[in-house]
């Protein structure tokens, strides 16, 4: 049952079976460029420029979401949420067209993945959603409507202590935490915390039995004591974050600690259930289910989290692939890139950009014919080489638009292009006929082609970085991804 999914959760969770999860935590993304950005740069040792935000959360309401707000009516409607949810729904999308289309557009994306994720949850589920403050309030709504009101249990105050900074506001120090049942069965563990220490002192470690009369109101009954568990841990959480310079650290900037995981899991599964995390980044719910005996179940759009999490939470425990686990959505042959790319265009572009080494634009279109990049220290200038991607038909016209890239960008000195395909000769001579870039005397082909083959053979971009890092002086060479 243990799974690493690489891939959108979306196209994984619709082949999930329908009530065959336990417990679900999401942290989803939505201002967390920053993350992909330095673990991007932690594991390929390749540049990245602050203000880049290549592969982001930058929520545009394009086609394909506007089409799925007007379609959501309809999947509510076949998962049988109630009609006064469907109703509002169509007010929110209207009134957010016209005042704030990014929390739209990300709300469209947020709320066909959590009705899905209802579908998938155990009537003795739960779900715990990590939210931003910036969309809690409208997720808030939109779990009432799915979940139904009466299944909400908590809204959970993860309270910490961190460096303050200079804001005309209160400092924030909380995040929120929504949890639901599926039903009023949900699994659910009464969690203790110490006694305060006048208590302790007071009683001993003993509690005092408490009873009522018939119209509720409370007897004292002071010589009955019995043993204490302690007190019943309240919905809000005193759990320090991650110091910086903490072994459990991993280079994650929205990395949660073990602890606050560990807590989730304990309070609402049992051991032998199953634990699945959509959005699992650097693994911290996969470690929290290793070690309180869970099943468990990760997924993530981005491979280098997947190779994270495989490199550092699960071989710490000594875990074998094949046997204790499984990776799946990783081609490992031409071949199954090709079903890839039949099943998920838009993933099949993910992978082969971060299979190369290169950093993954997030829209589904490209920017401007641009699907990633890597970037590249030239002299004290920061230089790019853009990357296409191109998985069905492909012809001379997709060069020539690589070489109008190179003229229209100032910051971009090579083009890569990857293709299932053979590039014809025509678009090789129109590869040459680009030139060469020249930097200390070595001369990189400013536009090189790469297919799927010869990818899997070992090959990748010939650029100033790729160089460094195989002369070993001091570059890092690429994962085995």
């Amino acid at each position: 049952m243990n799974k690493l999914f690489y891939g959108d959760n979306l196209t994984i969770v619709k082949k999930m079976s329908s009530e065959s999860i336990d417990l679900i935590y999401l942290d989803p993304p939505f201002n967390s460029n920053r993350s992909y950005n330095l673990l991007y740069k932690n594991t390929t040792g390749l540049p990245i420029p602050e203000q880049i935000e290549a592969f982001c959360d930058t929520w545009e309401l394009d086609f394909e979401k506007s089409e799925l707000a007007s379609d959501i009516p309809r999947v509510m409607q076949e998962y049988g949420i109630n009609a006064d949810t469907v109703h509002f729904w169509h007010y929110m999308v209207e009134a957010l067209r016209m005042t704030d289309t990014k929390l739209l557009a990300y709300l469209v994306y947020m709320t066909v993945r959590v009705i899905e994720m209802y579908r998938i949850l155990k009537p003795t589920g739960s779900l715990y959603l990590h939210c931003d403050p910036t969309a809690s309030h409208y997720l808030k709504v939109i779990l009432d409507g799915i979940f139904g009101k009466d299944n909400f249990r908590n809204e959970i105050v993860w309270d910490y202590k961190r460096w303050p900074t200079k804001a005309k506001r209160f400092q924030r120090m909380h995040d929120i935490i929504f949890f639901y049942g599926k039903s009023d069965i949900n699994t659910f563990t009464v969690l203790y915390r110490e006694p305060s220490a006048s208590s302790q002192k007071r009683w001993g470690g003993k509690q005092q039995r408490v009873t009522f009369d018939e119209q509720g109101n409370r007897l004292p009954t002071l010589e009955e004591q019995t043993d204490s568990p302690g007190v019943p841990m309240s919905d809000v959480w005193q759990i320090p974050i991650i110091a910086p310079s903490a072994k459990e650290r991993l280079g994650y900037p929205t990395q949660k600690p073990i602890a606050l995981l560990e807590r989730i899991i304990l309070a609402s599964s049992k051991e032998g259930d199953v634990v699945f995390d959509p959005f699992c980044g650097c693994g911290t719910t996969i470690e929290a289910s290793i070690r309180n005996n869970r099943q468990w179940i990760g997924c993530d759009i981005a491979i280098h989290s997947i190779r994270l999490i495989q490199d550092t939470r699960i071989k710490k425990y000594a875990l074998v692939e094949g046997k204790d686990y499984t990776i799946e959505g990783i081609p490992q042959s031409a071949e199954q890139a090709q079903y890839l790319f039949e099943q998920d265009p838009f993933q099949f572009k993910h992978w082969s950009i971060e299979k190369t080494g290169g950093f993954c634009s997030n829209r589904k279109t490209g920017d401007r014919g641009i699907d990633g990049r890597i970037y590249f220290e030239a002299g004290n200038k920061l230089c790019s080489m853009v990357l296409s991607v191109k998985g069905g038909n492909i012809k001379p016209t997709d060069i020539r638009d690589l070489r109008g890239v190179l003229e229209r960008e100032s910051d971009v000195e090579m083009a890569g292009f990857i293709s299932l395909h053979e590039p014809t000769k025509a678009m090789v001579q129109e590869a040459d006929a680009a030139g060469y870039y020249e930097y200390q005397g070595v001369k990189y082909p400013r536009i090189q082609l790469l297919t799927i083959n010869q990818i899997f053979e070992g090959k990748t971009w010939y650029c100033p970085s790729v160089v460094k890092a195989q002369r070993k002086d001091g570059g890092q060479a690429y994962l085995n991804i």
